[in-house]
């Protein structure tokens, strides 16, 4: 039994080969459709969440699958005071993986620990959320049709996004790869992140403030959110929610083969008139998270691939 907590839980061969299994999900879904028949699992999410909770629950149950678990923390028993670890042993009774989304850095991690299932960590606080990331490689590689030598310009909050996070450390393990970190001074990447990550390998980098400056030097822009609900204090996330807009002026100085992706929900970042560009593919992003989980879903409950 394993988990998948961080993107260092699996190598550059088992990134390859989830992407891989993943592809051929998309290319013959319903060939997929009862690899996981009789299997459930629990969805336990202590935050909001649109796009991921229910990507996992449409991954399990396009693999033939069952779904149980909570929307938030205010509909189980920790509203009553069960810790983590209680939780997790409890929902190992029931199900057989479990895809876990907390607001505090880590739990998933403690209950992985304690756990008698597979844990996926879909996201706890500021930390990291590593099945997005998946959905990021598998949207990246599929439309450009490689993760090797690739300019990627980060845009938005870069301290708190725990999507950048992830998504820095995967890419990293690839050649060619250099980065343009966007953002207010305020929202940089934290430095355990440059220092354990880009730094440490090696991987170039910049830090600037401006998207137009750097956009069209872009294969990729990775737009995120300036997230409320990470900040303390209010008249500092007023003071930098609208720091980036992108809009079809920008969009005119970027390569004409450029990609848009975005982890979502947007707010004020992407202007809608962008939806209609062929390089903006973050609602596809979204279609192709839903093969990328199924992949992962398969291989930490060691499903065997349906013959042809």
């Amino acid at each position: 039994m394993r988990h998948f907590l961080t993107p260092s839980d699996f190598s550059k061969e088992e990134w390859r080969n989830l992407l891989d299994l993943a592809e051929r999900i998309k290319n013959d879904p319903k060939r997929y459709a009862h690899v996981a028949d009789g299997k459930k699992i629990a969805t336990l999410f202590y935050e909001p969440s649109t796009r991921t909770r229910l990507s996992f629950e449409t991954a399990m149950i396009n693999l033939g699958g069952s779904v149980i678990g909570f929307h938030s923390a205010d509909s189980s028993s920790v509203s009553k005071g069960e810790s983590v670890a209680d939780t997790i042993r409890i929902i190992g009774c029931f199900a057989d993986i479990c895809a876990m989304r907390h607001p505090k850095e880590g739990a998933p991690m403690v209950a992985a620990s304690v756990s008698p299932i597979p844990v996926i960590n879909a996201g706890d606080g500021g930390h990291q959320h590593p099945s997005q990331t998946l959905t990021d490689l598998f949207t990246i590689r599929s439309l450009k049709g490689r993760l090797e030598d690739l300019t990627i310009g980060i845009c938005g909050d870069l301290k708190y996004g725990r999507t950048v996070h992830s998504l820095i450390r995967a890419l990293s393990e690839y050649s060619g790869i250099r980065f343009v970190l966007i953002s207010p001074q305020a929202l940089r990447i934290p430095s355990y992140v440059r220092e354990e990550t880009l730094e440490k390998n090696s991987i170039p980098y910049q830090e600037v403030e401006k998207l137009e400056d750097v956009i069209g030097d872009l294969d990729i822009l990775y737009m995120t959110r300036i997230q409320k609900e990470r900040f303390f204090n209010e008249e500092e996330y007023n003071r930098l929610k609208d720091s980036y807009v992108l809009d079809m002026h920008k969009m005119d100085m970027a390569k004409k083969d450029m990609l848009v992706l975005h982890p979502l929900p947007r707010v004020n970042e992407i202007a809608p008139e962008v939806d209609n560009d062929p390089r903006a593919v973050y609602f596809k992003q979204v279609q192709y998270g839903v093969y990328a989980r199924m992949a992962l879903i398969m291989t930490l409950l060691n499903l065997e691939e349906p013959s042809c």
